[in-house]
């Protein structure tokens, strides 16, 4: 049977978010407290291409903090480019925890289409 799910994405998971980060061949995210403009956050301080300030995924509240100044201080894609590989990356670690396999395909919209396994069965 086929579902098609969709998901609001909480960055709760460290392993995930630096999964994320070797999938979109960034640097690892370094644990800390990072500014964000006049601010400091606490958390798992990611380097998004071309950002000014790093996006700080507050993984005890499943926040992320960032500020890119509407789009002059970096491209509101790449967050959610990473957004959408933590995700993938997420579900997967989930799915074969449980014993599943998980099949990735991108599309041309450049959306992700997973197709899990129960079983592991593929």
């Amino acid at each position: 049977m086929s579902h098609i799910v969709q998901i609001q994405t909480e960055v709760r998971d460290p392993v995930a978010v630096q999964s994320a980060c070797r999938r979109l061949n960034l640097q690892n995210a370094e644990f800390g407290t990072h500014k964000v403009f006049t601010n400091r956050a606490e958390g798992w301080g990611v380097k998004l291409p071309g950002w000014i300030y790093p996006v700080v995924c507050q993984t005890n509240t499943g926040t992320v903090q960032f500020d890119n100044y509407n789009g002059s201080w970096g491209e509101q894609v790449h967050l959610d480019h990473f957004l959408q590989a933590y995700a993938v990356e997420k579900t997967k670690v989930e799915a074969r925890r449980h014993g599943h396999t998980v099949l990735e395909q991108t599309l041309n919209d450049g959306s992700i289409k997973l197709l899990v396994q129960v079983g592991g069965a593929a």
